[in-house]
């Protein structure tokens, strides 16, 4: 299942491993290992988005390789057994990003979650938060990664012809347009030729920033004409395209595709 209810984590927080995947853009100004230390889920391990991506890349938040997750979620103490929640207290819903990837690495899709309203909603609702870090023994987790959940700067330029999938861009509308400049230094503004939008925003409530019921997001989808058989997404960095990948997997059941580099790869040319 794509999302659990903060209802449904209360009642299982002994039965499924928890990792708070909170992540900021960088002129925000917020720290969020600190706010992690200060109160997160009980049980929950923090992920660092920055530091579980490949570092080498001159792209952020490119995915790293096969033995680098291997040792990653290793050291979380995660087994491939294991159902895993993911929550965040990001704008936006980084949480997502670490789901996608650890259905890329080949953890069950029935065993990895996100937390519909993240951390806000958890205490919006009164429900426990701690400061204390739970320690987990380090595991021996097996990696198999799928590439076919991924596609590179060149099959992007072909698909421009052929035609082959929709690209759908979760950007936000006034940056799809190139009406405001792209908030990472040393890149153009608007967006890959032939590509949709929908601003990832638009597919959460804006009460509780829960997702949308499945009616509403395809609606959504149907509005601009996008048809769910061949989809890719993209977005700045790779992270909110998970977000439209997650609500893409609500619809239609099917495990996202993403273009990795996304606007910080091609945005470069």
């Amino acid at each position: 299942m794509s999302l659990v209810s903060t209802e449904w984590l209360e009642s299982n927080l002994n039965n499924v491993r928890i990792i708070d995947a909170s992540w900021h853009m960088p002129n925000s100004q917020r720290d969020a290992y600190a706010e992690y230390l200060k109160a997160h889920i009980e049980n929950a391990v923090f992920f660092d988005l920055d530091k579980s991506s490949n570092e080498k890349s001159p792209f952020p938040h490119m995915l790293p390789n096969e033995e680098e997750w291997g040792k990653i979620v290793s050291d979380l103490g995660i087994k491939n057994s294991d159902h895993v929640v993911i929550y965040d207290n990001s704008d936006i819903i980084s949480s997502c990003r670490c789901w996608y990837s650890f259905i890329y690495f080949g953890h069950n899709t029935d065993n990895v979650s996100v937390l519909d309203g993240g951390l806000t909603k958890w205490i919006d609702e009164k429900k426990l938060t701690t400061n204390k870090i739970k320690k987990f023994n380090k595991s021996e987790y097996a990696v198999t990664e799928n590439k076919s959940l991924v596609k590179n700067k060149e099959q992007i330029k072909k698909n421009i012809i052929s035609k082959q999938f929709e690209l759908v861009d979760a950007r936000s509308e006034q940056r799809f347009k190139g009406l405001v400049p792209e908030p990472r230094k040393g890149l153009k503004s608007g967006h890959i030729k032939n590509s949709k939008n929908i601003p990832f925003n638009e597919c959460l409530n804006k009460n509780d920033r829960t997702f949308k019921n499945k009616e509403e997001l395809i609606k959504i989808f149907e509005k601009q004409n996008i048809n769910n058989k061949n989809v890719v997404f993209t977005c700045g960095s790779g992270v909110t395209a998970c977000v439209l990948g997650l609500v893409n997997s609500i619809i239609s059941g099917k495990t996202p595709i993403i273009y990795d580099g996304s606007w910080s790869e091609w945005g470069k040319e």
